[in-house]
C-alpha cells in the first residue's frame, strides 16, 4: 500500500488515528471521511469551492447519477438511467481501447484522475490493479462517495492535479480520464504527473477534446459559456482551465517533457465519423475528437 505525503511540503505523514494522518512539520491533519481520504489543502478549498459548487450544480440539473449500485456497475458500456447513452457509447469505446493499451501489462498501481463517479476505477481495480481514485467532487451521486455502489475496491481520494498525496516513482499509469482539459496550467499538470510516475511509466490522456485548429476550441469554450449563462445563470468559468487539446499544444508538450504521445482514435460509429464533413458542408466550426493519448515518461527529466 502507498504511504501518503504532505500534498503541501511532500513530507512523510504520520498515522495519528486509524483514519487520521498528520504532517509534523506543517502541522496539517489529513482524514478519511465516509471513506474518502480528503487532501485537499485548506488554501486551496477556496480557490476550488466555486468551480465545485457550479460544477455540482450542472450535473444535478442533467440528472447525472443514478438510484444503486446497479446503474454505476453497469458503466460504461449501459447507461440504465437512459439519458446520457450516447455519451457512454464514446466513453465504452474508449474505455475497451484502454483496455487492449493494458491487456499485455502486468497488475499495476494506477491514478485515475478525475475519477468523478469511479466508473473506471472499478473497472481497473476489476482487472487487479491498485487505483487511486483522485476527484475534486465527493457528492454520493456523481463525485467520490460514489464508491459505496462498487464490488471492487480502490481508494477515494480528494485532492487536486498539481498537489498529489503521493510520494514520487509511486505509479506505473496516471489515467487523465475526461479530466485533463480542466486543467488551469497542462505544463504543471503533467510536471507533478511525471513525478510520481515510474520510469517509463505510462501517461493516458482520454476523452479530452481535441482540435487541429486552436480557434474552433476557442469557439467551443465560447458557445459552452453563453449556454451555461442561459441555462444556468453563470459561466462556469471560475477555474482558468485550458478547455481543449490541439495536435500542436500536445506535440509542443511532448517536446518539452520528452513524451512522445501517440493519440488512438476508436471507431465510435459511422454518424460520428462524418461529423467532420457535414462541419464542413454547414460552414461550421470543427467538431471535437476525444479519444487516448498515450505517452510514456522519460528515463530521467
Amino acid at each position: 500500500m502507498i504511504r501518503f505525503i504532505c500534498p503541501r511540503c511532500r513530507a512523510a505523514l504520520e498515522n495519528t488515528a486509524p483514519d487520521e494522518l498528520r504532517c509534523l512539520q506543517d502541522g496539517l491533519t489529513f482524514r478519511c471521511v465516509d471513506g474518502i481520504w480528503r487532501f485537499l489543502l485548506p488554501e486551496r478549498e477556496s480557490h476550488f469551492a466555486r468551480f465545485i459548487a457550479d460544477y455540482e450544480t450542472v450535473r444535478r440539473f442533467e440528472g447525472r447519477g443514478g438510484g444503486d449500485a446497479s446503474y454505476y456497475r453497469a458503466l460504461p458500456f449501459q447507461d440504465l438511467s437512459g439519458r446520457f447513452s450516447a455519451d457512454w457509447r464514446i466513453r465504452a469505446a474508449s474505455f475497451r481501447a484502454l483496455e487492449r493499451l493494458l491487456s499485455p501489462l502486468p497488475p499495476a498501481c494506477i491514478v485515475d484522475m478525475g475519477a468523478g463517479n469511479g466508473w473506471l476505477s472499478n473497472r481497473l481495480a476489476a482487472r487487479g490493479h491498485e487505483v487511486l481514485a483522485v476527484d475534486l467532487l465527493v457528492n454520493a451521486e456523481d463525485g467520490l462517495g460514489a464508491w459505496r455502489n462498487y464490488e471492487n475496491r480502490f481508494t477515494p481520494l480528494q485532492a487536486e492535479f498539481t498537489r498529489l498525496p503521493l510520494p514520487d516513482s509511486a505509479a506505473s499509469i496516471v489515467v487523465f480520464n475526461a479530466s485533463f482539459h480542466y486543467s488551469e496550467s497542462y505544463e504543471e499538470t503533467l510536471t507533478e504527473a511525471l513525478r510520481v510516475l515510474t520510469s517509463r511509466g505510462k501517461i493516458l490522456v482520454m476523452d479530452s477534446p481535441v482540435y487541429h485548429d486552436p480557434e474552433s476550441g476557442e469557439r467551443m469554450a465560447a458557445e459552452r459559456r453563453q449556454q451555461f449563462l442561459a441555462r444556468y445563470g453563470f459561466a462556469s468559468d471560475s477555474l482558468q482551465s485550458e478547455n481543449y487539446l490541439t495536435y500542436q499544444r500536445m506535440n509542443r508538450l511532448g517536446e518539452k517533457f520528452r513524451i512522445r504521445w501517440r493519440h488512438i482514435r476508436p471507431f465510435y460509429g459511422l454518424r460520428w465519423a462524418l461529423r467532420p464533413w457535414l462541419a464542413r458542408l454547414r460552414g461550421a466550426r470543427e467538431p471535437a475528437e476525444f479519444g487516448l493519448w498515450v505517452g510514456e515518461a522519460p528515463d530521467v527529466l
